[in-house]
């Protein structure tokens, strides 16, 4: 094995690094603009909401886009003491529906961002 003069021949390349490797100038910018769009994004989806229904809007749930419930509105006629199942199933029905409502939105809000990538483990995109 022959001595080297222990420099490396890809570090003495102007700019140093690999060849056909760009900087990292590039990639940081691109990072820096991705993680403003997801910021931004992250905010709408606080401010937003959504509403989830069940028994012909007798049961309303109101959603933050984050799925946080913000409010449970009950029409007086569904709340029967006698029949309690059928309000915490109507409750119940509700709350799916706001939650798919608001990860629907989840989904257009990133789906943008991720450009469609399909991340997995992440469901966006």
């Amino acid at each position: 094995m022959a001595k080297g003069s222990g420099n490396n021949r890809y570090l003495r390349r102007a700019g140093g690094g690999l060849p056909g490797r760009s900087s990292m100038g590039g990639n940081a910018n691109a990072l820096a603009q991705a993680q403003e769009l997801l910021a931004k994004a992250q905010a709408e989806l606080a401010a937003a909401t959504v509403e989830g229904t069940a028994g012909g809007g007798a049961v309303r749930i109101t959603m933050s886009g984050e799925q946080k419930i913000l409010g449970i509105k009950l029409e007086p006629d569904v709340v029967d003491p006698e029949d309690v199942e059928m309000l915490q199933d109507l409750i119940m029905a509700a709350i799916a529906d706001a939650t798919q409502k608001a990860a629907e939105l989840q989904q257009k809000s990133f789906g943008a961002i991720t450009g469609g990538l399909g991340l997995p483990g992440l469901g966006l995109g």
